[in-house]
């Protein structure tokens, strides 16, 4: 009797089926996102470039037209190349301050025992919890005359000095504000790095220094790589604390485009920089990208 239940049971058992979804197109699961991400970003970014080839008239506002009049003046006029230069330049002194700074602390980060690592990857993440008009301000009252490095200086038989309103003051406070992303993929890196290959170069006689060097810093160049994509996209279009820090005088991108939207009322003008703003980050980005990518390659065989 046995014999006979055994054997028929695999053949009465009930046939497993597969999940309902698993007959489903891939195409038709991401529909959702994708119909997300086009009416919230293709479609505004569709709508900005279409802009900028209207006419602007100071008495109608905007006029349907096809023309490249705002390129040619934005191109052109050396207003705008000033803004652009200023723009990208203080971009790429954040991203350098903040790759060597933002290295450096996630490689201590990585030989710190907890409770200590906790404790100071919260300091680090800080930033994040503040909101970025509050560190502006409190960076303006830092850097003001009458704020308390000044007053240090006072103190010292020194200063005065001009802080606020200068490309110092923007870099400082972009620099406090955009290292977490610096420190947050380098560490990551850190974390998949094998500490045996570190204690294998040591054990052959390299100094600490070359096995950094030679051992350690080509593996983080991927985290180094991300870091330095994200920290230097969110600088090139920060707006809140270079409009702070900077003051009317040092415009940036963001604040140029600010200004034509809501005080020119120039809306063709401002899509303008922001869709030129938005294809320069994108050339650098990728061009960036492509040289340390093939320089990472080469140096890893």
């Amino acid at each position: 009797m046995a014999e006979t239940l055994q054997a028929a049971g695999p053949e009465t058992a009930p046939a497993t089926r597969a999940p309902w979804h698993a007959y489903l197109p891939m195409w038709l699961m991401s529909a959702p996102a994708m119909l997300l991400f086009v009416a919230l970003v293709l479609i505004p970014l569709l709508m900005t470039l279409a802009l900028t080839f209207y006419q602007f008239d100071p008495s109608s506002g905007p006029i349907a037209a096809f023309q490249f009049h705002n390129y040619a003046e934005v191109l052109f006029d050396a207003y705008f190349h000033t803004i652009f230069l200023r723009t990208f330049g203080i971009s790429l002194t954040v991203t350098a301050v903040c790759a060597v700074v933002g290295t450096f602390e996630a490689y201590v980060l990585s030989r710190m025992g907890d409770p200590w690592r906790s404790l100071f990857l919260l300091v680090i993440l800080s930033p994040l919890l503040v909101s970025i008009v509050v560190r502006a301000f409190g960076w303006s009252m830092l850097l003001s005359s009458g704020g308390l490095i000044n007053q240090t200086f006072a103190a010292l038989g020194m200063g005065p000095y001009k802080l606020e309103y200068t490309n110092f003051a923007i870099i400082v406070a972009l620099v406090h504000v955009m290292l977490p992303f610096m420190v947050i993929p380098v560490w990551t890196s850190l974390q998949r790095l094998d500490p045996q290959t570190e204690n294998a170069a040591l054990s052959l006689m390299a100094s600490p220094a070359t096995t950094l060097r030679r051992i350690v810093l080509p593996q983080l160049v991927p985290g180094i790589l991300s870091g330095s994509l994200m920290v230097f996209g969110l600088s090139a279009s920060a707006f809140a604390i270079p409009s702070l820090l900077g003051g009317r005088r040092l415009k940036v991108a963001a604040t140029a485009v600010y200004d034509q939207f809501l005080s020119s009322l120039n809306w063709p003008l401002g899509a303008t920089i922001a869709v030129l703003l938005l294809a320069a980050n994108l050339i650098v980005m990728l061009t960036y990208y492509r040289l340390l990518d093939r320089r990472y390659s080469r140096s890893m065989g």
